[in-house]
């Protein structure tokens, strides 16, 4: 049974921000490679050769993806406008086989789900496997309505006490290609996907396959924390130095850490697993980084302690404290700055987005930069705050809340 994976990588990311800027967040970079081309990955590993990409009408994700080689069938489709996430899968029809999966491109550990769902197709021939977990918190999620075993429909955020089943979606479905015959039998809107995914559900032979396994959410910009620290914990299976990287005799390397060709780690520098130490980055003199991802280019200057925080691409860092942070491509941070991670009362830190505030589910987190921003000498960067790209952050500067892109912050001390 051959199936295609199509992968939806159309929208804004809009709540993605501000690491989202004329970009999908699949082609994100990290330990090596964009997002998406790990999920790819992952999938081949299930069996799966041919895949379908819908993609905005900017093809960020096709021009991401043009310099690496994947060996299997690759389509891009473009969908002109945003019309949810039916429309999306809508646009992938002519490209599908009988069977197909439908998923976001962030899940580089879909194997693990993948392999399950397919093999229940062939057990039972169903026209639809869906992913399903239980929860203590059903009222929180779409779950599942389910009739003398079997499932039959949907029902989105049901009303606490009130709720079918505490078995939720999670968001990887397997679909035979009578999931096109509902969805042309339902009006296009945001959610026509799901109302497509009800009537199959009524009139069709369907499965859930559970897991106790959650997958990688990649909703809002924090999210990338967790998600690079278990991408390193499962990719790096025990520690690597190039032979072409330059790891001093008095450094102290632990764990495990893999550090690229033309790294440098100078002298009484600490690096503590998991760790990615990318190409031509520099980790200087008594600096201390601890499961975090250094990408391509960055420096950790001397006496800089860096702590579960994601690097991307040149990032340059001067003395100072980075903890729970993610910091965008080009980003600039002057000596004595600091990214506070936890607030004075220890409580849940929330973030502004899109104009909410929302909670971030974490009493750890510092903040989110987006490329090419520059923060100068002895700032203070509060617990959830998120920058724009190519902001400005004068000297001594106490920076909370959100700061929009292009934004200059505090004022200039000459």
């Amino acid at each position: 049974m051959e199936v295609t994976a199509v992968l939806l990588a159309a929208g804004k990311s809009s709540r993605f921000w501000p690491l989202s800027k004329e970009r999908h967040k699949s082609t994100i970079k990290v330990f090596g490679k964009p997002i998406i081309l790990w999920t790819i990955e992952s999938l081949m590993n299930a069996g799966i050769r041919k895949f379908v990409i819908v993609q905005s009408p900017s093809k960020d994700v096709e021009k991401c993806l043009e310099s690496y080689e994947i060996n299997a069938d690759v389509k891009f489709v473009t969908q002109e406008k945003p019309l949810g996430m039916g429309d999306a899968v809508e646009k992938a029809r002519e490209c599908v086989d009988d069977y197909f999966l439908v998923l976001n491109p962030n899940h580089f550990d879909a194997e693990k789900f993948v392999k399950p769902m397919i093999d229940e197709v062939k057990k039972g021939c169903y026209d639809a496997v869906f992913l399903g977990k239980e929860t203590s918190e059903p009222w929180n999620y779409g779950v599942f309505v389910f009739k003398d075993g079997k499932p039959v429909g949907i029902v989105e955020k049901p009303e606490k006490g009130k709720e079918p089943s505490n078995v939720r979606i999670m968001g990887i479905y397997l679909l035979s290609s009578k999931f096109f015959d509902y969805h042309s039998k339902v009006e296009l809107h945001e959610y026509s996907f799901e109302d497509a995914l009800s009537l199959l559900l009524k009139n069709e032979n369907c499965k859930v396959c559970m897991t106790e396994k959650s997958t990688v959410s990649l909703k809002y910009p924090w999210h990338l924390l967790d998600f690079t620290l278990s991408l390193l914990e499962r990719k790096i299976e025990k520690g690597y130095i190039s032979e072409n990287a330059c790891v001093s005799e008095r450094a102290c390397i632990e764990g495990k850490v893999y550090v690229e060709e033309g790294a440098r780690v100078f002298e009484n520098a600490v690096v503590k697993g998991p760790c990615y130490i990318g190409r031509n980055a520099i980790v200087g003199n008594n600096a201390v980084v601890r499961s975090s991802h250094i990408g391509d280019a960055s420096v950790v200057g001397a006496n800089c302690e860096v702590a579960r925080s994601v690097f991307l691409d040149d990032v340059h860092v001067h003395s100072g404290y980075v903890g729970d942070s993610v910091l965008a491509e080009g980003v600039r941070v002057g000596a004595g700055t600091v990214f506070a991670n936890v607030r004075l009362d220890r409580g849940e830190i929330y973030a502004i987005v899109k104009g909410k505030r929302v909670s971030t589910g974490r009493k750890k987190l510092g903040a989110v930069v987006g490329n090419g921003t520059k923060i100068g000498i002895n700032c203070s960067i509060m617990p959830g705050t998120l920058i724009g790209s190519n902001c400005i952050v004068y000297p001594a500067s106490v920076v909370k809340g959100r700061v929009e892109d292009n934004s200059v912050v505090g004022s200039c001390p000459i």
